[in-house]
């Protein structure tokens, strides 16, 4: 069978460029890991963008799994005669699309990329673990920030747990999410704790939620934890289940810089001391993906640091590395790499 997605058309012409390429590899990692490998063509089909392929039939499971993709607005089936016969749109995640994209703050990572890191970070661990689709995973985010990465695998239908030493953007993480849950009527249940960590406590919230189920579903509960600390301090918080996922946007240097203790630190000190913590995390065999300006870190430092600290990089296929412009002063850039 012939397919053709229809790409959202992003309305940064120079990162518009990339998308086409990045959404590619995306695609292409997410068949992977169904089992389907494929040829996949960039098409111009009057004014919009498609990725095309042909493959064997897909079930409805797998339609549901595509439709995940970070950029496609249309799934569609093209028959012999040429035209195109759009797919039902199957939805993944129990939680509104509006989710992620509604909290607006300065130097928010963008919700398709951040999107398409987890997409693809799925897609390797299922075939890292020989097995699909794995089922609801713990993400974690170490640098999360106001929680863009952990709002996006909250709408995938996974738990979500972020740290970040900005106690500010913690707080306006936990209120947002506590008002939208209030907007949409869903059932949820705010509780804190405290974790201890060497001589000091750690203070812990979580908020436990019931999404809205279609016609006879029945959702699975999910969870948000936050917390306020250093990025070393992850360990602390996955103690009861340790993270499938792990993301971190790490800082570009331009508005934000590494810091530790209240002074700025370098990015390569920062990963030596992080690195270690984070697989401490992470379940063996977890994915870990970093995204991060290469003008102010070169991906040949991440890497390096990666390998030091025992992680596998995966440097082929979909997961390679594919640096595209942001902005004039950022040129980014992703790293997945296997927690051994």
């Amino acid at each position: 069978m012939f397919f053709s997605f229809e790409l959202i058309k992003h309305p940064n012409i120079r990162y518009r460029k990339s998308l086409d390429r990045l959404a590619l590899s995306e695609l292409q990692s997410m068949l992977e890991a169904i089992g389907v490998r494929c040829e996949i063509e960039i098409r111009a089909l009057g004014n919009a963008s498609f990725l095309c392929f042909e493959s064997r039939a897909l079930s409805d499971r797998e339609l549901r799994w595509l439709s995940g993709h970070s950029s496609v607005s249309l799934m569609a089936e093209q028959p012999e005669d040429g035209l195109l016969r759009p797919l039902p749109v199957l939805r993944r995640g129990a939680l509104e699309e509006d989710l992620a994209e509604l909290l607006k703050y300065k130097g928010k990572t963008g919700v398709p990329y951040t999107k398409r890191i987890l997409n693809m970070s799925r897609a390797l661990l299922a075939l890292s673990a020989e097995t699909f689709p794995p089922g609801s995973l713990l993400v974690a985010d170490p640098l999360c920030g106001k929680g863009t990465s952990l709002f996006c695998a909250l709408e995938y239908g996974d738990q979500a747990l972020g740290l970040d030493a900005d106690r500010g953007a913690i707080r306006e993480a936990q209120t947002y999410f506590k008002k939208y849950l209030e907007f949409h009527r869903l059932k949820h249940k705010v509780s804190l704790r405290s974790e201890t960590a060497g001589r000091q406590s750690l203070p812990v919230w979580e908020c436990s939620f019931l999404p809205a189920g279609g016609e006879g579903d029945q959702p699975s509960p999910g969870c948000l934890t936050l917390a306020a600390e250093d990025t070393a301090l992850l360990p602390v918080l996955t103690r009861k289940r340790k993270a499938d996922l792990l993301f971190a946007d790490l800082p570009y240097g331009i508005q934000h810089a590494p810091r530790a203790g209240g002074k700025t630190e370098s990015f390569r000190r920062l990963l030596l001391r992080a690195l270690p913590a984070w697989s401490k995390a992470m379940q063996p065999g977890g994915v870990l993906a970093l995204s991060y300006n290469t003008l102010t870190l070169k991906t040949s430092e991440v890497s390096e640091c990666l390998t030091e600290s025992g992680f596998s990089v995966v440097s082929d296929g979909p997961w390679q590395s594919l640096p595209h412009e942001v902005e004039q002063a950022v040129l980014r850039d992703q790293i997945f790499a296997l927690n051994r």
